[in-house]
């Protein structure tokens, strides 16, 4: 299994035929102060696989700080079927994660890091920048 798109956004929809539709991605954050609680961002995710793949993974999110401190995770299991459309011998599945307050303890660099079964499969980056960083920008 791959995750083959990871990014941040304001929002994102999956409609019935399974179309994700994206609005307003991003990488940084500015804030007025630290600590800064950002209102809401959805983490949106495609997950592909093989047919042979299908049935249960875990799946798990941390966001941390450039020195390895991690501020939120969240474990969860995705459950793949057959039912899904197949494309070449293998499934596209689009996940939208909504993640409101987030609080960002200081300015820096931070990931959110993705794991399928234990494995880490890609980092979404974030830079949240304070006042000094945002007015030279």
């Amino acid at each position: 299994m791959d995750v083959d798109l990871a990014l941040l956004a304001d929002a994102a929809t999956i409609d019935a035929s399974g179309k994700l539709n994206i609005l307003g991605v991003f990488d940084r954050l500015s804030t007025a102060s630290f600590p800064a609680r950002h209102p809401r961002m959805a983490l949106v995710l495609r997950f592909s696989a093989g047919v042979g793949e299908m049935g249960r993974h875990a799946v798990s999110i941390h966001l941390k700080e450039s020195n390895g401190q991690e501020v939120f995770h969240i474990d969860g299991e995705m459950q793949l079927s057959p039912g899904a459309p197949a494309s070449a011998g293998s499934i596209h599945v689009p996940h939208v994660l909504y993640l409101d307050g987030l609080v960002f303890p200081r300015p820096g660099r931070y990931a959110f890091d993705v794991k399928v079964d234990g494995e880490h499969h890609v980092s979404v980056p974030l830079s949240v920048v304070g006042p000094s960083a945002a007015a030279e920008a």
